[in-house]
């Protein structure tokens, strides 16, 4: 069991998270757990074809955009808002609201393919009524966020390291397809992870007060690699 501190202004809140919650985060943000993230890149392949991303800085660089700007932003407060709704129906509204919110096919598909196969296993592996119903309403539609936050609030598990372990997750999947394409060694693909470990906190913190009113992204690269990927000539991924 062990207890993390965050203090918001006078407040101080405490969490504890027991080590049956820290068992699921390390099983569902697993490479072993069969989402199928591997396979995507978010744009990385496009941007090493054209000469943007050469070394492990600018890999850094590219992901911190991705959780700034991107995706990972608007991943993280729809992931905060699935894990807090009040019922099944506010639920429903933000899982319909994620898969709309994807700017090309590619980040679609990475979405909606991962939250699917997530909520498969899940169902599977991490029996609940509740869950099972939740993405059987949804099958196809299902963002990743979206799966993972909701199978976390149902187990109980707490908003903040729930949605840092997600985050981490997401990020460790782009280090890993950055090091096949740049490439980089593993170590410095492991020095690349350590450096966004201050901007997955600060991302984290970020979506905990941002309203699903205040979402939006800034990232008109990022989508605009996305879409020159689906033509590219040679592909290892797909997105």
């Amino acid at each position: 069991m062990a207890t993390t501190t965050m203090t918001t202004g006078i407040t101080t809140i405490i969490t504890t998270v027991t080590d049956s919650d820290l068992f699921r985060l390390m099983a569902w943000t697993s490479p072993a757990y069969p989402v199928g993230g591997f396979s995507y890149s978010h744009g990385i392949e496009m941007a090493v074809e054209e000469g943007r991303l050469r070394k492990q800085a600018d890999l850094v660089a590219y992901i911190a955009s991705v959780l700034r700007q991107g995706a990972g932003r608007v991943d993280a407060v729809l992931f905060a808002q699935a894990l807090g709704a009040p019922d099944d129906q506010a639920l429903d509204e933000i899982a319909e609201l994620a898969a709309a919110w994807r700017g090309t096919a590619e980040t679609a598909l990475e979405a909606t393919q991962q939250g699917g196969s997530f909520a498969s296993v899940t169902v599977s592996c991490w029996p609940d009524a509740r869950f099972a119903a939740f993405a059987a309403r949804h099958r196809g539609r299902l963002s990743h966020a979206v799966a993972f936050g909701a199978a976390a609030g149902m187990a109980g598990i707490p908003l903040r390291p729930a949605l840092f372990a997600f985050l981490q997750g997401f990020c460790a999947n782009l280090v890993s397809a950055g090091v096949r394409l740049i490439p980089l060694g593993q170590t410095d693909g492991q020095i690349a992870t350590a450096a966004l470990l201050p901007i997955i906190t600060a991302c984290t913190d970020a979506a905990l007060t941002t309203s699903l009113e205040e979402l939006g992204t800034a990232s008109p690269l990022l989508d605009m690699l996305s879409m020159r990927h689906e033509t590219q000539y040679t592909r290892l991924f797909r997105s």
